[in-house]
């Protein structure tokens, strides 16, 4: 599938989870999370620790996004997105982009195996959509 679809895909969801939000907004999983926000789509921060990002609810993990998150944006390092993308795919999750810096060859390979579409080509969703500074 070419990446364009890939996006178009990942963008189709109703709401997305963004693993790996911080509450630092220099930190890309903050950039991230203003992203979905500044275009008016869903996000739903994960963090264990935190009960809310940017006016945001927090999920404390994957499994306790709510079921219309079919999308999950990583930031994460490529060693905690290989522990994190099995549970994702046992949750349900449909798409998964590893943002850049974020990619697992392992997690990479059992998307794929799994059917999961996922973006992890060094495209950013900042990119993409368009990301504004505020």
């Amino acid at each position: 599938m070419p990446i364009q679809d890939q996006i178009d895909l990942f963008l189709a969801s109703p709401a997305f989870g963004v693993v790996g939000a911080s509450t630092n907004r220099e930190k890309y999983g903050n950039k991230i999370l203003r992203c979905f926000q500044q275009h008016n789509r869903r996000a739903i921060p994960v963090h264990p620790n935190e009960s809310e990002i940017e006016g945001a609810a927090c999920a404390a993990t994957i499994n306790d996004l709510p079921t219309e998150v079919v999308s999950l944006s990583m930031i994460t390092p490529p060693a905690v997105t290989a522990k994190l993308v099995p549970i994702a795919i046992e949750k349900g999750i449909t798409n998964i982009w590893m943002q850049p810096g974020a990619e697992h060859p392992d997690a990479v390979a059992l998307c794929l195996e799994r059917g999961v579409n996922v973006i992890a080509d060094g495209s950013c969703l900042l990119v993409v959509l368009g990301y504004g500074e505020h």
